[in-house]
C-alpha cells in the first residue's frame, strides 16, 4: 500500500482498500458530460461504480487496487448496495 491510500485511509475512517483484485465484467456509458463505469470483481456481489471525464480502457480479466466506500440507491422501490470507487489503478 504506498502513502497516498494510506494518508486517504487515515483521514476517512469509512474508506476501505482492496489489492489484486480481478475484474469480471466492466461496463461503461455516457451519463450527460461524463462516463459512469461499473465494475464487477471476482467473488462479490456488488458493482464497484465510477465516473470519469473521458472513456476508460477496458478493465474485464485484469486485477485492480481499489480504494472505495459503501452506498446505497434506491432502484424500483428497492435499496440497492454498490460500491462507490474513489480510487481505481491497474496492478
Amino acid at each position: 500500500m504506498n502513502k497516498d491510500v494510506k494518508q486517504l485511509l487515515s483521514q476517512h475512517q469509512q474508506l476501505i482498500h482492496s489489492e489484486l483484485k480481478k475484474v469480471t465484467s466492466h461496463v461503461q456509458r455516457e451519463d450527460g458530460d461524463w462516463f459512469l463505469n461499473t465494475v464487477m470483481l471476482e467473488g462479490t456481489d456488488s458493482p464497484f461504480k465510477f465516473k470519469r471525464k473521458q472513456p476508460y480502457q477496458s478493465l474485464k480479466g485484469q486485477r485492480v487496487n481499489l480504494t472505495y466506500y459503501r452506498e446505497t440507491e434506491m432502484i424500483a422501490g428497492f435499496e440497492m448496495e454498490y460500491m462507490k470507487v474513489v480510487r481505481i489503478k491497474t496492478s
